[in-house]
């Protein structure tokens, strides 16, 4: 009952607050990220979650390069020739926001992000939208007490699910981290939006490596979504 309530509280304050704006969320870091040497200075961009930001494909592979955290790290390669940047994953393959919300401190801010990304929903269905509630809230308050930007991904697809459909587990998931972002300002990579509407004209399969794994199409329309923040 106590999780419930919470959640309820947490929507109704969402509602008076705004996701963060793309053009102007990393506005100092973007400027650091223009600096050449030797007055430039390494950035730590953390990619926190389960198996699709890990790389995990089908049957147990990966494909760690053509995954979305280091095609993002192509984009910025690619646009900030002075930068320095680390891609790190603290995510693991299986695994669920309260998992992830146990080791938070210990194995996540210790590598000292200046941008966090959390990517939990796809497997957050196993333990319901209360529960994730709390695991996602104690990570956002950790990290921003610590003082990392922090940007938020809903999910990307699961084939046995419905995609078109508002009723369906991870639309569910979907609005519950798009109030998150509102409520603590913070940005947003709405990827399960996106494939929504990439599904009224493209079969979705073809950016899939699995049901619930997408391939490396699916990685680079998530990146270039991530690369938004990034844009000057």
């Amino acid at each position: 009952m106590f999780s419930y309530l919470l959640l309820l509280i947490g929507f109704s304050y969402a509602s008076a607050q705004q996701i963060a704006n793309p053009e102007s969320y990393l506005d100092s870091l973007k400027q650091e990220l223009k600096v050449k040497w030797p007055k430039n200075s390494t950035k730590n961009l953390v990619f926190h979650g389960h198996s699709v930001p890990t790389g995990y494909l089908t049957n147990g592979v990966t494909d760690r390069l053509n995954a979305y955290p280091f095609l993002t790290l192509k984009l910025l390669n690619d646009n900030y020739p002075y930068s320095v940047v680390n891609i790190i994953t603290t995510s693991i393959g299986g695994e669920q926001s309260e998992q992830g919300a146990k080791r938070f401190k210990k194995e996540v801010l210790i590598y000292k992000p200046d941008v966090l990304f959390i990517d939990y929903a796809l497997n957050d269905r196993s333990i319901g939208l209360e529960r994730a509630l709390i695991a996602w809230e104690q990570m956002i308050q950790e990290a921003l007490e610590y003082g990392t930007k922090v940007i938020l991904l809903t999910p990307t697809p699961d084939l046995k699910e419905d995609i078109t459909s508002d009723d369906a587990p991870l639309e569910k998931h979907s609005q519950q981290i798009r109030s998150l972002a509102k409520k603590y300002n913070l940005g947003l990579v709405d990827s399960y939006s996106y494939f929504k509407s990439l599904a009224k004209t493209q079969p979705l399969p073809a950016f899939m490596a699995q049901n619930n794994h997408i391939n490396q199409k699916g990685h680079q329309f998530v990146a270039n979504s991530i690369y938004e923040y990034f844009k000057y």
